[in-house]
């Protein structure tokens, strides 16, 4: 378990990090990006929650759970593919991704289908998980550059793809169940 008793080390000021394996790197590895923006998804999920935490409790719960996830997400992206089984402690699995695809279809059973694009926006819970969706779709970018690089668990990718999934059907979900949503009408301001 993590236990911080200093918040400060020192040990960056050179411009490098440590990993979860105990190697170090630079604070602009690509490694260090795709954790970082996955960090970032993490924080806008906590913002979007401050407005389903009353008002959409299944929702809220899931959400709870996609941002424990992620830190295991991050984890797994911070630890290198040929780390020590030692030394390596969270793996995102198959489980995690399969059980976003099943609340996926569980939230989107209520909702009708789409006849046009959604454009971000409606409630306040909706517009932030669309900027989580699109702050997801983001780090699933860094991520798939890290994985043409070198060797991540490929259910990291399985998952961050998924995610951005589920966000937009959250985001509808928390619409009024699609009622709400604000729909592209192309062309129309020409």
């Amino acid at each position: 378990m993590v236990k911080l008793n200093k918040i400060y080390t020192r040990t960056g000021d050179n411009g490098s990090t440590g990993l979860v394996d105990a190697s170090r790197c630079l604070k602009d590895d690509l490694r260090v990006e795709a954790y970082g923006t996955v960090d970032e998804t993490n924080a806008t999920i906590g913002i979007a929650r401050l407005y389903t935490i009353n008002a959409a409790g299944i929702l809220d719960s899931m959400l709870i759970r996609v941002q424990n996830d992620l830190f295991d997400l991050g984890a797994d992206i911070a630890t290198s593919k040929d780390s020590d089984k030692k030394t390596v402690s969270l793996r995102v699995t198959e489980k995690q991704v399969q059980r976003l695809e099943n609340e996926i279809d569980d939230m989107n059973a209520h909702i009708q289908p789409l006849k046009s694009f959604v454009l971000p926006g409606g409630r306040s819970a909706s517009a932030y998980l669309h900027l989580a969706r699109t702050v997801a779709r983001r780090a699933e970018r860094i991520i798939v550059a890290l994985h043409n690089r070198e060797k991540i668990n490929l259910f990291t990718l399985q998952y961050i793809n998924r995610l951005s999934d589920f966000l937009f059907v959250a985001a509808r979900f928390t619409n009024g169940k699609g009622q709400g949503d604000v729909l592209w009408v192309p062309g129309a301001f020409h």
